[in-house]
C-alpha cells in the first residue's frame, strides 16, 4: 500500500499537467483585463495576484499560455505544507511556476516573509485567499497585509466555463469540460496603502474577487 500511494504521488503532477494541458488546447478562450496589466509586466513591477480556490485548476496552464501571447510573467505560488499542497507544488513547476511553502495553520510566518521577498526581488506572486480550507470564497487576511507591506498592488482574477462540472468539495472545485467556452477575467489591480483599514480594504477585494467571477461567467454564458 505504502508503494502504491508513493507511486501515485510520484505519478500524479507529471499526469495532471498533461490532462490540463490536453483539456486546454480545447477550450475557446477569452481573456480580458489583461491589457491594463502590461505595463506592470514590462516593467517589472510585481503584482500579487488573488484567485478563489474551487477556480484554480486552469490557471498554470493560463500563465503558461499567457507568457507566450502577452508577456505575462512567471508567478510564485503560495501553496500549503500538507501532502496535498506537495502534489500542488510539483503540479505547478510542470508549467514553470515556483512555489512557497505554507499557509495560515502551518507555517505561516516564514511563508509571508519569504513572499516578501520575492516582491521585493521584483517578482509577482499568487495567493489562494479562501484556501486551503476556507469558507468558500471568503477572504482571509493575508493578502491584503502583503500588499500593505510590500506596495504590490492585488489583481484579483478568475476563471468561469461552460460546460463545467462543480466538485462537491468545500470550495465547489470547477472543473471544464472539453471543448467549453472559458473566460480569463483580470479585475483592476487594487493598491492597499500602509495605513489602510485593512478590514475594510479586504471586503474591497473580497467584492473585487466576486466582480470578476461574475465577469467570467457572463463571457462564458452565451
Amino acid at each position: 500500500m505504502t508503494v502504491t500511494v508513493r507511486l501515485g504521488d510520484a505519478l500524479g503532477p507529471p499526469v495532471a499537467a498533461a490532462l490540463v494541458r490536453l483539456l486546454g488546447a480545447t477550450l475557446r478562450l477569452r481573456v480580458t483585463g489583461a491589457d491594463r496589466l502590461k505595463p506592470h509586466w514590462a516593467a517589472r513591477r510585481p503584482l500579487i495576484y488573488a484567485v478563489w480556490h474551487g477556480r484554480i485548476l486552469m490557471v498554470p496552464w493560463l500563465n503558461a499560455r499567457l507568457r507566450r501571447t502577452h508577456g505575462a510573467r512567471p508567478v510564485t505560488v503560495l501553496v500549503s505544507r500538507s501532502r496535498d499542497g506537495e502534489l500542488v507544488a510539483r503540479f505547478i513547476r510542470r508549467f514553470g511556476l515556483d512555489a512557497v511553502r505554507g499557509s495560515s495553520s502551518r507555517g505561516g510566518g516564514p511563508a509571508a516573509r519569504a513572499l516578501v521577498r520575492r516582491i521585493e526581488q521584483g517578482e509577482d506572486v499568487a495567493v489562494i485567499p479562501d484556501g486551503p480550507r476556507g469558507p468558500r470564497c471568503q477572504l482571509q487576511p493575508g493578502v491584503v497585509t502583503l500588499a500593505a507591506l510590500t506596495g504590490a498592488p492585488i489583481v484579483p482574477l478568475a476563471v468561469a466555463a461552460r460546460p463545467a462540472t462543480r466538485l462537491g468539495s468545500w470550495d465547489e472545485f470547477m472543473l471544464p469540460l472539453p471543448f467549453a467556452r472559458c473566460a480569463l477575467v483580470f479585475g483592476s489591480p487594487v493598491e492597499i496603502p500602509r495605513d489602510a483599514d485593512r478590514g475594510r480594504a479586504g471586503k474591497d477585494v473580497e467584492r473585487s474577487l466576486d466582480d470578476a467571477s461574475a465577469a467570467a461567467e457572463r463571457l462564458v454564458a452565451g
